[in-house]
């Protein structure tokens, strides 16, 4: 069980794994924390956006939808590798989940299949949007992949957490196919050999 870092020490953070880090205005207390509390916190979820462009991206992950307020994230992963950071504190991204999967996220072991979302997400998981179209052609630049591992990776290492902790959308909520294009078995690999 972990509480979460302070904002200025997740921007240290990544920093420190030698991200670029991008703010977005009050992203330090742009939150959804009077809607409930968060933390303890317990892993990294990634997701995709559905999305092309960047500042449309990172305005959409700051603001969110009429029908789902923003922050819909922590930081949004843009192609060419910079993270802008558009919240901090709970925000609307990860929603409800499997209680088993939170249970072996928690444990570091091998997921079970996601079947049931009974567990709110939004509570216990840090999360990235990644911009990409989501279509399994939409191409996911090195760049990109490269600092959805540093980032991931920069806040396992805060967590003493291992790469277990990092999981996709898709493997959280049932029906949710998020990120499409590369597979979270290949990325925790990777996240693996930056945390050695």
């Amino acid at each position: 069980m972990s509480s979460p870092m302070s904002a200025s020490r997740f921007l240290d953070t990544l920093r420190d794994e030698g991200l670029t880090v991008v703010q977005v205005g009050d992203w330090r207390t742009h939150n959804r924390n009077h809607r409930g509390p968060w933390g303890p916190v317990h892993g990294v979820m990634v997701h995709h956006t559905v999305t092309r462009g960047t500042a449309r991206t990172v305005t959409l992950c700051r603001d969110g939808y009429s029908n789902l307020p923003g922050p819909l994230c922590h930081g949004v992963i843009a192609k060419d590798g910079r993270v802008h950071l558009v919240g901090y504190g709970r925000t609307n991204h990860a929603g409800y989940g499997d209680d088993e999967v939170l249970r072996a996220v928690i444990a570091e072991r091998r997921l079970p299949a996601d079947n049931e979302a009974n567990t709110d997400g939004n509570r216990h998981f840090y999360g990235f949007e990644c911009e990409n179209l989501g279509d399994g052609e939409d191409p996911w630049p090195d760049v990109q992949l490269e600092a959805i591992e540093r980032a991931a990776a920069a806040v396992c290492r805060h967590h003493r957490w291992g790469a277990p902790s990092v999981i996709g959308h898709r493997e959280w909520q049932p029906g949710k196919v998020d990120p499409r294009g590369f597979s979270m078995t290949s990325m925790r690999a990777r996240i693996h050999e930056r945390l050695k």
